[in-house]
């Protein structure tokens, strides 16, 4: 086994009606689907934010959702309140195979620190342990999959493929916010970090 597919925050925050909607969200399932059941090994990452999270704007006295901030480790987009702890918005959709899977990671649940990557948190030094459990494995390749192609998606390829793994992401299974060009921004990132885009 050396490869695995990782299925990046398919939550229901994250789709339509969510408080943090990827348009067509939604629409990914059926093909994540039936690629989890040709996978050898199958990963969820799941965004899991305490309340008041310091990337949500209501955390910012005056702050609207979507602003720019700098925080000690970066520039720093502050959301919407999304993905809560124990909340129906942080839970996965109901459609998404989630017995499939090997291993759920968990990310953003520091309360000081956003985590877009399934690899690193924000300031791109600390590990979720994903990495690890994937090396103790012996995955040598990945393929990316999920929500939200220019955040998450972008962020867990090019950390993954500058680890050293042969990572692929399908975009015709990822959906994307493009908040002011962020789309075509992390495509020309990924595929500058050796990331294939297909």
């Amino acid at each position: 086994m050396t490869h695995a597919l990782i299925v990046i925050d398919v939550q229901n925050d994250f789709c339509p009606g969510g408080a943090l909607a990827v348009p067509e969200g939604d629409v990914i399932l059926p093909g994540i689907n039936a690629l989890m059941n040709e996978a050898e090994a199958v990963i969820l990452t799941q965004d899991w934010h305490p309340g008041g999270h310091s990337s949500f704007a209501s955390s910012h006295a005056g702050a609207s959702p979507y602003e720019m901030i700098d925080m000690p480790y970066g520039p720093q987009v502050l959301w919407p309140d999304h993905c809560i702890q124990g909340t129906d918005g942080a839970a996965f959709h109901k459609d998404l195979n989630v017995d499939r899977a090997d291993m759920i990671v968990r990310k953003g649940y520091r309360p000081a620190i956003d985590s877009y990557s399934a690899l690193f948190e924000n300031d791109h030094t600390t590990p979720t342990g994903l990495e690890g459990y994937l090396r103790t494995r012996g995955i040598e390749s990945l393929t990316l999959v999920g929500l939200a192609t220019d955040f998450c998606v972008n962020f867990s390829a090019v950390d993954a493929a500058r680890l050293g793994f042969d990572v692929t992401v399908r975009t015709d299974l990822c959906r994307a916010i493009d908040l002011d060009g962020s789309l075509a921004a992390a495509m020309d990132g990924m595929t500058g970090a050796g990331v294939s885009v297909t």
